[in-house]
């Protein structure tokens, strides 16, 4: 027989059992990161990312990525037509940038942009769009060419269509990832789609005090 009682008992236990597999879903994946860290530490990173010289739409003028040596920065392809993917993206890096600027101090991280449509992503097109995310947000576009090879060094995946010109209203397919590199410009992890902004800022805090412990220096973090 059906009592208010029994439902709330019902009740009552389903909310446990949510609660319950949350709290098995988060151990997994704790457990996770630490397995792909012990790898990383016995196996070494792998070689993603390079140094880069492009149109720095920010400042109007080519800058190189050396220019971040003594932060980490954060780096995302994409295309300022992108109708959806890229701004969540973006927005997740925004989050990112200032929860890092809230709790652990200015400067400390860079977030970039860099395009991968340099058919229609003009340096006008990319400094209006990068304007929407974020006020620290770098937006870099550039020689086809440089582009090409940079997303390369990232193991960046991008297929435009063939014949496709300015006007046209195309995609881009591309890969989805954001890329942090360490303060020397080394790469230290990439993260998924599927990865939350809060899952990003305690990987990187992860990172900072694992960097800061060896001894690494940044320009704007307390040393000890």
């Amino acid at each position: 027989m059906f009592t208010w009682k029994s439902a709330a008992v019902l009740g009552a236990t389903a909310v446990g059992l949510v609660v319950y597999f949350r709290q098995e879903k988060e151990k997994l994946r704790l457990m996770r990161e630490k397995r792909e860290r012990e790898k990383i530490k016995s196996f070494g990173r792998p070689n993603i990312g390079s140094p880069f010289k492009l149109y720095n739409v920010n400042e109007d003028r080519v800058t190189s990525s050396d220019d971040f040596k003594g932060r980490y920065y954060i780096v995302y392809f994409g295309f300022t037509h992108c109708p959806d993917i890229c701004p969540e993206e973006l927005d997740k890096m925004a989050e990112v940038t200032d929860k890092i600027k809230q709790e652990i101090g200015e400067d400390v991280l860079v977030p970039v942009f860099i395009t991968c449509d340099p058919l229609r992503d003009t340096a006008e097109a990319v400094k209006e769009y990068v304007k929407d995310f974020h006020p620290d947000l770098i937006g870099f576009t550039g020689d086809k060419d440089e582009l090409k090879r940079v997303a390369r060094s990232f193991r960046v995946y991008s297929y435009t269509p063939p014949n496709a010109k300015p006007e046209d209203d195309y995609l881009v397919d591309h890969s989805i990832f954001l890329y942090l590199m360490d303060p020397e410009g080394k790469f230290v992890d990439c993260y998924a789609r599927d990865t939350t902004s809060e899952e990003v800022f305690n990987s990187f805090k992860y990172y900072l005090e694992e960097y800061v412990n060896q001894g690494g220096k940044l320009s704007n973090y307390p040393q000890k």
